[in-house]
């Protein structure tokens, strides 16, 4: 078991990233709660690798990762073999090292999504699982062994994962599994000084969001029924994504941070 030192509790200090090397996994565009992530975190110092999905997706990403002089870009499609093995042994060569990793993608068949849970196919289920849930573990077991002063990863959640979201339909019990990996890969990796995390992010409007049905209609219910009557803010995300990578939160894992403007804690259900 490795002994971890814990920082000194100088607040001006535990948010400064210098030195410290990050990857975002999932930026579609400018939008996205991925890039906001990775902007919050270089801005306090860190050193980012960037992937994209695929050609089509690089021509919106190429730009965000010259911005912050990202010395690492590379295709990630999970689904494709190779691909997410070949970025880390890129940071494997480049750096040698990994301090925190963010992982934000998500993904199901349209026909699944916006159909009951009831009548979803096996292989869409299993492809929704692979991409949203299995990539993170998958990012876990290549980031263990860069990580050995301890690290962070992090991952996007949503409230459906807890309470029934109508329209979300099988991404529910999808986004119920990566919460539930969550606590498992701290429980694992934590002798590591690794901590595992997850942000449950409320509606924002993103690309990945505009796949559920009436996507609308639940930002107006969070304006209206949400503690502080608002939406949140991609870059409120962003920066809940800086602090669990930072030294702020040394002794926190296997916690689901809800940033959703206290949605949740109304424990309603969305019609």
């Amino acid at each position: 078991m490795m002994t971890v030192s814990i920082p000194s509790p100088d607040p001006g200090k535990l948010l400064d990233m210098t030195g410290r090397k990050g990857l975002v996994v999932g930026i579609a565009n400018e939008s996205s709660l991925a890039w906001a992530s990775a902007r919050n975190c270089h801005a306090a110092g860190a050193e980012l690798a960037v992937t994209y999905l695929n050609d089509k997706a690089r021509r919106f990403v190429e730009p965000l990762a010259k911005s912050i002089n990202a010395p690492i870009l590379l295709p990630c499609d999970v689904t494709q073999e190779g691909q997410l093995e070949a970025v880390f042994d890129t940071i494997t060569k480049t750096w040698g090292q990994l301090d925190f990793l963010v992982h934000a993608i998500a993904w199901a068949p349209m026909g699944d999504l916006h159909g009951r849970l009831t009548d979803c196919s096996a292989t869409g289920f299993a492809q929704a699982m692979q991409v949203s849930c299995h990539s993170f573990i998958r990012m876990a077991r290549l980031a263990e062994p860069l990580m050995t002063r301890g690290g962070s990863l992090t991952t996007l959640s949503f409230l459906g994962a807890e309470k029934v979201v109508d329209h979300y339909n099988l991404m529910g019990p999808v986004k119920a599994a990566l919460e539930t990996s969550v606590r498992y890969l701290a429980h694992e990796l934590g002798p590591s000084g690794i901590r595992v995390n997850a942000i449950s992010a409320g509606a924002v409007k993103t690309r990945a969001a505009s796949g559920i049905e009436h996507f609308d209609e639940l930002i107006r219910e969070t304006e209206t029924k949400s503690p502080l009557r608002r939406t949140v803010t991609a870059d409120e995300v962003g920066r809940a994504a800086l602090l669990l990578a930072s030294d702020h939160t040394t002794g926190i894992t296997g916690e689901i941070l809800h940033v959703d403007a206290g949605f949740h804690v109304d424990g309603m259900i969305f019609h």
